[in-house]
């Protein structure tokens, strides 16, 4: 698996690791329902006017498809903004404000565990030894960079942050399903349903907004780590499969420590090196994967941004300017062949 396919992953990741310790500095001065709305509609409002700008610079490329969710999709959809969009948000707000944040970083790492799991045992995505060291590897490196020598392992709120790890967890294998479509409109429809609904559950519930400048700061910090962070996931899924993208999700809280030091510099501790080299050691693990195998493509019509590649062998219907990506309704024949693959939109298969 090259870095090329990774590094969505991977950017999804370092916004979201970015995010954490900066919505930690308004947790106890905003309610955390009204927080998790906050964040969440910045990052709705912020997609809707790239998709807006991006229209409007690209209008022969957009078409009604890409603001088209398919009604077979819709349920899916639904229950992905629900579980990922209201119930995780909330619940790691309401967790923050009872937990260190050590012991919240260390609880982060369940996110992959939860979402490789139910991708393996639910969805039957393939997997191999290789695969599996590497997020146990992940997440050691976790478990050593939020480690407190003498801190009691779980700190009160500890479960509400192991119910939005399991919440985002069904998230990701949902959006899994929608992931065909427009990345920047998913997430940009989560962001606004979740956001809005979140944010008048809190206000209908006596929350007030914050002052004008902290308001701002909530929408930017949503828009980079729950907005463009959800968009580069999406494309993730596309191409690595679910447990692949929530393996490289898990070092998030690397990139978050990384940050922290950024902001308020300190030596980095022991632990903290050790952490950096078991998920390098992951990461470098999962780039070195081949899955390579005859297997048999059943017929398949979809919509999704794609290039004429080996999977994408078809005439057009219509004026064709000869610009890739680009996204129209398409069919597949059946087929089959052997090559490198991942658990991505084209290779489902059972093995």
């Amino acid at each position: 698996m090259g870095f090329r396919s990774a590094a969505p992953a991977l950017a999804a990741a370092l916004l979201f690791g970015a995010s954490t310790p900066l919505a930690k500095l308004f947790v106890g001065e905003t309610p955390p329902l009204l927080l998790a709305g906050l964040l969440y509609l910045g990052s709705g409002v912020g997609l809707a006017v790239l998709l807006g700008v991006r229209s409007a610079m690209q209008p022969q490329r957009q078409g009604l498809a890409f603001f088209a969710i398919p009604r077979r999709d819709l349920p899916w959809l639904i229950g992905a903004i629900v579980a990922g969009g209201m119930l995780g948000p909330a619940l790691l707000m309401a967790g923050l404000a009872q937990t260190s944040a050590a012991s919240a970083s260390l609880l982060l790492n369940m996110e992959g565990v939860f979402t490789a799991l139910i991708a393996w045992i639910a969805l039957r995505e393939n997997t191999d030894r290789r695969i599996v060291a590497g997020m146990a590897a992940i997440v050691a490196g976790g478990a050593l960079l939020a480690w407190e020598p003498g801190a009691p392992s779980l700190a009160p709120g500890a479960l509400l942050v192991v119910g939005a790890c399991l919440a985002w967890a069904i998230d990701n294998n949902l959006t899994r399903k929608v992931a065909a479509n427009d990345a920047m409109l998913i997430a940009c429809l989560k962001g606004l349903v979740a956001g809005a609904c979140n944010t008048a559950l809190a206000l209908a519930g006596g929350a007030t907004l914050p002052p004008l400048g902290a308001f701002a700061a909530m929408l930017v910090v949503g828009f980079a780590g729950y907005g463009l962070s959800l968009a580069l996931f999406v494309v993730a899924l596309r191409t690595l499969g679910t447990a692949r993208t929530g393996a490289y999700f898990s070092v998030a809280p690397l990139f978050g420590v990384v940050v922290a030091f950024a902001l308020w510099p300190q030596a980095p501790h022991a632990l903290f090196w050790a952490a950096a080299a078991l998920m390098a050691f992951g990461v470098w693990l999962h780039l070195r994967e081949r899955h390579a195998h005859a297997h048999h493509h059943e017929p398949l019509q979809h919509t999704h941004p794609h290039r004429h590649d080996a999977h994408h062998r078809h005439d057009h219907d219509f004026a064709w300017d000869g610009v890739e990506p680009h996204v129209h309704p398409h069919a597949h024949a059946a087929l089959t062949h052997r090559h490198a693959h991942y658990p991505d939109l084209h290779h489902r298969h059972s093995h």
